[in-house]
């Protein structure tokens, strides 16, 4: 299995997660920590240094939109 194979695998599962949720990976829930979170802030991190590869920008875009849509408000601000 080749890397763009691996990342498409990851970007659905994560989609689905978010979508199947309404709601973004938790940062307290270890697992959802390290299956969704910390592949979602290493492409960020990518992503904004510019390293992302250029097929990949698309979709991981719409992903961020995704989760920009479940975003926690928080009600006591």
């Amino acid at each position: 299995m080749d890397q763009e194979t691996k990342w498409r695998l990851k970007y659905e599962e994560v989609r689905e997660f978010v979508e199947k949720n309404r709601r973004n990976p938790s940062k307290h829930d270890a697992e959802e920590r390290g299956r969704y979170l910390n592949w979602i802030k290493h492409n960020r991190k990518l992503l904004n240094a510019g390293e992302l590869k250029a097929e990949r920008v698309g979709d991981f875009k719409e992903l961020m939109a995704l989760c920009e849509r479940y975003k926690h408000v928080n009600q006591y601000a």
